[in-house]
């Protein structure tokens, strides 16, 4: 194995050089991902501290909704501008007829939805809070029909303007939800004469989360008008139609993944006893979920560089040893991030507030299921290279259709606890049949062996902390220290001729 990683490494040093321009491309987007992320984390336990668990069930489960209708906003548009963006010399024309479709869709999604914001607010059982359904409206359309002017950012590799954009909106929405949650009541109840009486409402609660997230998305369109206005009149029929049919497979993957990942968050309400308080519930699991926004943070950056990048190495005569070379790497990271977490897991609990502690249990399987996903998604190269994406929309609607049965199944007697499992074992099944259908598609020669071994020894390690423990704190995290130390020596003697050719170069 080494020797043909050395033999790949010396003619011209290709693979190393596009390793070398993904990385820096996955830290330009992952420090604007991570640093804005982890930014916008801390109003989880924010929201934990000032929302009781089933006020911020309402949050949790009405932001799943939004999830599935940004995917079908977008209809895999993205994925098929950055295909023909490549393909073909005709830019403008992909811009902007990519650009006006989801314009249109965004435009008809709004109108539709105003006109009927009293029955689906009826129907999502929200009757009284018609206001949350308009609100959240504005905000998928404007980040859907906002999604190919970023498109085109990543594609010409301005990852600083994209990173930048990104941080504003994380930033702008931090800060009205901190002027309307906690300024606001502040001022008020010291001088309730304040002219801010006219523009807060004690009564909106919850809605002011919505309301700061509607904020920012208009300002970052505002900063966003420069790439705007590069689109062109122009709307080419045709090129709108092999774009769509290239895209609609990965619609259904984009929805059928909305399933895998959010269903869970929509369905805990609606399966839970209602003695049990479903609300609260999900509020629990929902503020637990997001203690893996690292390995969110992780699988985002690498997404937003890894699509162009395989498609514009796609002609390199080493492009398959490179797509093997960054999946193996992509785990070890994914890993370390999994033992990070879990090892150390009574330091992130003091985050969230105490009321949401007894969810910590589904931390791990999330975590886990997070990192198959983001092992999903680089597999899913085969399907976009081969244009068969129609299936790649299979296998997802597979892991949907688990998806949904497992949840239906574990959560009225397991509770959220079963739709952890449920996700991670959508997740698991997806990838090996991704990776078995795919290599016979575009084999890629991944090093199968020692990705099983590392993930054999993290979950190993994760199991021997969670089965040993010690009255004395200090030495539990003696051990926990040990053992994050021993898969990082563990990597790095196994890995350090690659890795030492990796830093030369």
């Amino acid at each position: 194995m080494l020797n043909e990683l050395v033999c790949i490494f010396e003619p011209k040093f290709t693979t190393v050089g596009a390793l070398k321009k993904l990385a820096g491309e996955t830290a330009i987007y992952g420090m604007s991902s991570i640093v804005g992320r982890f930014l916008n984390w801390w109003l989880v336990p924010y929201y934990s501290r000032i929302f009781l668990p089933e006020e911020y069930g309402v949050v949790t489960n009405l932001y799943s909704y939004v999830a599935f209708l940004l995917v079908i906003l977008t209809f895999g548009m993205e994925t098929g501008f950055f295909r023909y963006a490549n393909k073909t010399q005709e830019h403008d024309k992909i811009y902007s007829t990519s650009a006006f479709s989801l314009f249109g869709s965004s435009l008809l999604f709004v109108l539709v939805t105003y006109i009927f914001a009293g029955d689906f607010a009826t129907f999502l059982d929200y009757a009284n809070s018609e206001q949350y359904i308009k609100w959240l409206a504005i905000i998928v359309a404007l980040d859907a029909g906002t999604a190919i002017p970023f498109a085109n950012l990543r594609h010409e590799g301005k990852a600083i303007r994209f990173a930048t954009l990104k941080m504003v909106n994380i930033f702008f929405n931090i800060f009205f939800n901190l002027f309307f949650l906690s300024f606001c009541p502040y001022i008020l109840k010291s001088n309730p004469e304040n002219f801010l009486k006219y523009v807060y409402r004690p009564e909106f609660g919850v809605g002011y989360v919505f309301i700061a997230n509607l904020i920012a998305s208009v300002i970052t369109l505002v900063m966003l008008i420069p790439e705007i206005r590069k689109i062109k009149l122009l709307f080419d029929w045709k090129i709108f139609r092999e774009m769509f049919w290239y895209s609609f497979p990965i619609l259904l993957v984009g929805i059928f993944g909305m399933v895998n990942q959010n269903i869970d968050k929509i369905l805990i309400p609606e399966l839970v006893p209602a003695d049990k308080k479903p609300m609260e519930q999900l509020g629990i699991y929902g503020a637990n979920y997001k203690l893996a926004v690292i390995m969110n943070m992780f699988i985002q950056a690498f997404r937003y560089s890894f699509e162009p990048f395989f498609f514009n190495h796609q002609k390199s005569s080493d492009s398959r040893a490179i797509y093997a070379q960054v999946m193996k790497y992509f785990v070890i990271f994914g890993l370390l991030i999994f033992l990070g977490i879990t090892l150390f897991i009574d330091f992130f609990k003091i985050i969230i507030g105490k009321e949401y502690h007894s969810g910590l249990q589904v931390v791990p399987s999330v975590l886990m299921a997070n990192l198959f996903m983001g092992i999903y998604f680089n597999l899913s190269l085969w399907y976009k290279l081969s244009d068969k994406t129609w299936m790649g929309a299979w296998i997802a609607g597979v892991g949907a259709l688990l998806t949904v049965v497992t949840n239906v199944m574990f959560i009225p007697s397991m509770g959220y606890m079963g739709s952890a499992y449920a996700v991670l074992l959508c997740f698991v099944i997806m990838t090996v049949i991704s990776y078995i259908v795919g290599q016979k598609y575009y084999k890629v020669d991944y090093d199968l062996k020692r990705i099983l071994i590392y993930l054999g020894i993290s979950v190993a390690f994760y199991y021997l902390s969670s089965w040993v423990h010690f009255s004395v704190t200090i030495f539990q995290y003696l051990l926990n220290i040990s053992l994050f130390l021993a898969f990082v020596a563990i990597v790095f003697f196994t890995e350090k001729k690659d890795l030492r050719s990796l830093l030369k170069l």
